[in-house]
C-alpha cells in the first residue's frame, strides 16, 4: 500500500507554486517535507488537505480519505476566543457530536490532552495560552478525529526542546498505523524522528525516500546554500551542521 502522486501540481495564475513529477511513498509512517523557504511544502500539504486546489491524482491505499479523516492543522494558527482548551480539543469531534456531550467524550478528551502533556491547562482559555501551548491544543484536536492522514505544517515551529521531542515521539508512535506528514526546518529532528523524507526546493520535488538516504551533504548545501556536514551523536544519531553560508 502506498500515498502516490502523479502530475500533482499547484498554480497561481500564471506561476507555477508546486509541481511533483510522481512519487510514491509508503501509506504509513511519519514522512518530513523539507527544502527551503518557499520550497513548496506548505502549498503541497494544503494541497493534500483539500484547502488548494491542485491539478493531478493523489491516492492513499488506492483511494483518498474522506475530509474527516484528515487532520491538517495549518502554519501558525491560533485560536482567540475565550473556550477552554478541553473544549477546543472536543470540537475535534463536531461531526459526531449529539445534542449532549457524553462521558465518553470527555474522556476522550482527557486523554487526549493526557498524550500532550496538557491536563493541568484543560480548564485554561485559548486566548491566555502561550503559542507554544496553543500548539498543543490544538494538534490535541486534530488527533482527537482519529485521522487516516495527520498533515502537519510545522507543528513544532513554537515548542521547546522537551516539547519538541514529546510531541515527534508522539507522532512517531501514532504513526505505526496511519500516515503523518509534517514540514519541518529543523533537520536534526527530521534526521532523528522521521521515516521517510519529501525534500522539495523551488516548486519540484529534489528527492523523496528513506531518511538516511535523502538527507546527504550534497543536496542540502545546493538547496540551502550552505556547507554542512552531518555528524552522529553518541546514541547513533544524525546531527546536521550548517557551519557557513555559500553564494549561488
Amino acid at each position: 500500500m502506498s500515498l502516490i502522486l502523479e502530475g500533482f501540481t499547484v498554480d497561481a495564475g500564471r506561476r507555477r507554486l508546486l509541481h511533483i513529477d510522481a512519487l510514491d511513498l509508503p501509506s504509513t509512517g511519519l514522512i518530513a517535507v523539507i527544502g527551503p523557504n518557499g520550497a513548496g511544502k506548505s502549498t503541497l500539504l494544503g494541497a493534500l488537505a483539500g484547502v488548494i486546489a491542485h491539478r493531478g491524482t493523489k491516492s492513499l491505499d488506492g483511494d483518498w480519505p474522506a475530509p474527516e479523516r484528515i487532520g491538517f492543522m495549518p502554519q501558525n494558527f491560533a485560536v482567540s476566543a475565550a473556550m477552554s482548551a478541553a473544549d477546543c480539543v472536543l470540537l475535534g469531534r463536531r461531526e459526531r457530536l449529539g445534542w449532549r456531550v457524553t462521558a465518553q467524550d470527555r474522556a476522550e478528551v482527557a486523554r487526549a490532552l493526557a498524550a500532550l502533556d496538557l491536563s493541568a491547562l484543560s480548564d485554561r482559555r485559548m486566548d491566555r495560552l502561550s503559542g507554544g501551548q496553543q500548539q498543543r491544543v490544538l494538534l490535541a484536536q486534530r488527533l482527537i478525529r482519529d485521522p487516516r492522514v495527520l498533515i502537519l505544517d510545522e507543528p513544532t515551529s513554537a515548542l521547546d526542546m522537551h516539547h519538541q521531542l514529546e510531541v515527534l515521539d508522539h507522532l512517531r508512535a501514532l504513526a505505526s498505523e496511519r500516515l503523518v506528514l509534517a514540514a519541518l526546518h529543523d533537520l536534526t529532528l527530521a534526521a532523528r524522528h522521521a521515516d521517510h523524507i519529501v525534500f522539495l526546493d523551488n516548486g519540484e520535488l529534489v528527492i523523496a525516500g528513506p531518511t538516511a538516504e535523502v538527507l546527504r551533504p550534497a543536496s542540502l548545501n545546493h538547496a540551502y546554500r550552505i556547507d554542512s556536514e552531518i555528524l552522529t551523536d553518541r546514541n547513533g544519531g544524525a546531527v546536521i551542521v550548517a557551519h557557513r553560508t555559500v553564494s549561488n
